[in-house]
């Protein structure tokens, strides 16, 4: 069967999802790809791993790119800019989760924005820790109020009632997180980003529409403050088939799906 360009493809068959897979890994192309319209691009080294949730993303109408690409920006496409970003990623071991929430938080105090962190507390040490590695003053910014860390169990005792999330305490909460935050950023006009495990937490006791609730919260509140998200979920929680549904439906609350 003859190759046809994406913009053929779109002429013959507007609906169609296009994922690319490629061996080429530079970031101008991997834009240009996405530009046109494509919901995916995976590396063909991960396509094994990484090839089925692509395919499973695009056909929910949501942006995979490999993991190796994580950590840059590729939302713009045909000229538009989405407002904020709401990812996820699936993480095979604690150690991925930890440099991926790093590396997040890095990017935005190093542009001079605020980032607001709710993690277990096995993981709090770990992520301190590559914080520091990075070269970033963690304390110094906690001082400044630019890096806000906050316990998961403490925040969802604000906004679960009866294990159900109550949409105005979480409001009440979170925009008075985010308002603290962009204030004490060091732009005009700074941004605010966040990532954790509240939702994560609330699947992994079993509470899977409150986990989805939860997501869904956090989607309008990205949308409302233009607060980028990350959230992180273990590989290990999901057990095949029977949890597909679940599975199925946190990536579609997210704009952008990582598995690593």
């Amino acid at each position: 069967m003859e190759s046809k360009p994406p913009g053929t493809i779109r002429q013959f068959s507007p609906n169609s999802r296009i994922v690319f897979l490629s061996q080429n890994n530079d970031l101008d192309i991997v834009r240009a790809a996405l530009s046109t319209g494509a919901l995916g691009y995976v590396q063909k080294t991960d396509a094994r791993r990484e090839l089925p949730p692509a395919v499973d993303a695009a056909l929910m109408g949501k942006q995979f790119v490999s993991s190796s690409l994580k950590g840059y920006e590729f939302t713009e496409t045909a000229g538009e800019k989405t407002p904020h970003r709401h990812e996820v990623e699936f993480y095979s071991d604690d150690a991925v989760l930890l440099d991926s929430f790093a590396r997040f938080i890095a990017i935005a105090l190093g542009a001079g924005d605020a980032a607001i962190v709710v993690i277990t507390e096995s993981h709090r040490d770990g992520l301190t820790l590559r914080l520091k590695t990075l070269g970033l003053d963690v304390d110094a910014a906690t001082r400044q109020g630019t890096y806000i860390q906050l316990d998961v169990a403490k925040i969802l005792s604000t906004f679960i009632v009866n294990d159900v999330p109550d949409s105005a305490r979480f409001f009440e909460v979170t925009s008075g997180l985010i308002d603290a935050a962009a204030k004490a950023g060091k732009q005009k006009h700074s941004r605010v980003v966040a990532c954790g495990e509240c939702a994560p937490s609330l699947w992994a006791e079993g509470k899977a529409d409150a986990a989805i609730r939860v997501e869904q919260l956090w989607d309008e509140v990205g949308k409302t403050f233009a607060v980028d998200i990350l959230c992180g979920y273990p590989l290990s929680s999901f057990h095949g088939k029977e949890d597909e549904h679940v599975f199925q439906s946190i990536c579609a609350e997210h704009s952008t799906v990582y598995i690593q």
